[in-house]
């Protein structure tokens, strides 16, 4: 169009020029020509330009859905009836209440998708969904304690269900004690791990973010110092101890008097641990009678209480956690703990001691803050270590 357009411009000219010599009407054609030619090339060159930069632009968009299942490095959602499943190995998890299966969650990408084939684009990050910064509903399961251990609650339901939940970190109070066959309510958001199901009767909820655990509900927890009773009683003492393990009705500590393990029963006296019974933590061991450094025996047990993590400040942290890696992403390292729960733990702003330089399979023990991973089930965690 712009090349007929300039040769109607010549067309004009040389008519315009008619009453000139013919050696002057050819000159200026001429020089028409070669302006007219420049011009042309200097468009197409604007135009070829445009085209690269169109070509380079990085497209980035959006998918939002429920979350289905999380690995350690792929992610799947589940979108307008379709399924996707995201490498996420190179991918920020960035969810405010982490990662809760059923949660609505948006995957940032680079790239544009076409239907449901995801190998021509990139995620970025993983964020909760726009608009949609709400917690899941909090859901309360009843049931009898079947196992309980640092990381793990295993129970049974009323319908005869077994779940396990994870505990790493979470408030627990037992105002009977710790004793498999005793009631307890587990209060959490999220869904079971459907494709992990054993069978119909057992459960995965190693994504779902447990706020606490307790024998009675709502959770009433005592004040440290009660009322003093009428009543003559026998002096109360107290054993600041770390705990090293805990299995269903005795914790296994370390008293700081003494370089031996002393195996606490807790069947039969209140426990509470607002940090949850996280190995490297302490507690305080309420007794009447006399501890001869050795053994419980002379020893009468009225309570154990953890340390707030909240008055702690992060240098006196000593929660750990031990595992083994699953997978990684840009900020996470997913664990699966020695008694069969997943931990997803924040490697961002963490001390990394360790020498596995995070390797699929190698074991991994982490520190982490319990005051500060009470919302999200992505611990936010102090340090990396070699177990």
């Amino acid at each position: 169009m712009k090349k007929l357009s300039a040769a109607c411009i010549i067309l004009g000219i040389s008519l315009f020029v008619g009453g000139c010599s013919n050696d002057h009407a050819d000159d200026h054609i001429i020089s028409l020509q070669d302006k007219i030619s420049d011009a042309a090339d200097s468009v197409s060159a604007q135009q070829e330009t445009r085209n690269s930069s169109q070509d380079d632009r990085v497209y980035m968009d959006e998918l939002s859905g429920s979350l289905q299942n999380f690995d350690g490095s792929h992610l799947t959602i589940s979108s307008n009836g379709e399924t996707y499943t995201f490498d996420v190995s190179q991918t920020r998890l960035e969810c405010k209440y982490g990662i809760v299966l059923s949660d609505n969650v948006s995957i940032i990408y680079e790239g544009q998708l076409s239907g449901t084939d995801i190998s021509t684009i990139a995620p970025i990050k993983v964020t909760d969904q726009y608009h949609n910064e709400t917690p899941l509903e909090d859901r309360t399961l009843k049931g009898k304690i079947k196992r309980l251990t640092a990381n793990a609650l295993v129970m049974v339901t009323e319908k005869g269900n077994t779940v396990t939940f994870p505990v790493t970190g979470v408030k627990q109070y037992y105002k009977k004690g710790i004793k498999a066959g005793r009631w307890v309510y587990v209060h959490f958001r999220g869904k079971f791990i459907g494709s992990s199901q054993i069978d119909t009767k057992q459960y995965d909820g190693s994504f779902t973010k447990v706020i606490s655990v307790s024998d009675v509900d709502p959770m009433k927890v005592p004040e440290p110092t009660p009322t003093p009773s009428p009543e003559p009683k026998k002096k109360e003492q107290h054993l600041r101890a770390r705990i090293v393990s805990v299995s269903t009705n005795t914790i296994t500590v370390v008293p700081q008097t003494a370089n031996t393990e002393l195996n606490v029963p807790v069947s039969s006296v209140p426990v509470y641990f607002k940090g949850g019974i996280a190995p490297g933590a302490y507690v305080n061991i309420t007794y009447t009678g006399n501890f001869n450094g050795e053994s419980t025996s002379g020893m009468k047990i009225r309570g154990v209480t953890g340390e707030d993590p909240d008055t702690l400040s992060v240098r006196n942290i000593s929660s750990t956690v031990t595992g083994t890696i699953l997978g990684t992403t840009a900020n996470t390292v997913l664990i699966q703990t020695y008694d069969g729960v997943k931990i997803l733990c924040d490697r961002e702003n963490a001390q990394d001691l360790s020498t596995s330089g995070m390797e699929e399979g190698a074991d991994l023990r982490v520190t982490f803050n319990p005051a500060k991973s009470r919302t999200s089930n992505i611990y936010s965690c102090i340090k990396f270590e070699d177990p």
